[in-house]
């Protein structure tokens, strides 16, 4: 057997940045434990199987902590924009848990959220100019 017979990956990040810019969030699903790979992978993170497939996520989800960032780990393009935000941990309907900017999240927000976690979120497809990217927002 040829290695490229049996070695043929898709470029997924091809996929996965276009889809974003159409307002489409995708994953892989894997074909032996029905795990969800988010951002998408070609194998399985959950039983290691190496088949996985495409399929649509909605991107809504809990948000389940956040924090504020510091100078050292802020995120200046959405600074330099004036925009409000934390980073925290994202458990999406589907069953990933990703690390995430959440948007509209002042320190009065903060406050008010802080005790009712875990809160719901959905995505929010924004556009850094040269690509876009996937944010979330809280489901108010």
């Amino acid at each position: 057997m040829k290695t490229e017979e049996f070695w043929n990956p898709e470029h997924i990040v091809e996929k996965f940045w276009n889809g974003l810019k159409d307002g489409v969030i995708y994953g892989r699903k894997c074909k032996e434990c029905g795990a969800i790979e988010f951002p998408p992978h070609l194998a399985c993170n959950s039983c290691g199987y190496h088949e996985t497939e495409w399929t649509t996520l909605t991107g809504k989800g809990e948000l389940k902590s956040f924090v504020f960032t510091g100078v050292l780990n802020a995120r200046l393009e959405l600074e330099d924009r004036g925009l409000k935000y934390v980073c925290g941990e994202v458990q999406l309907d589907e069953g990933p848990a990703i690390n995430a900017v959440i948007l509209g999240v002042n320190k009065k927000k903060a406050r008010e959220i802080d005790g009712k976690l875990p809160v719901r979120v959905r995505p929010v497809f924004y556009d850094m100019g040269r690509y876009t990217t996937l944010f979330f927002e809280l489901d108010e």
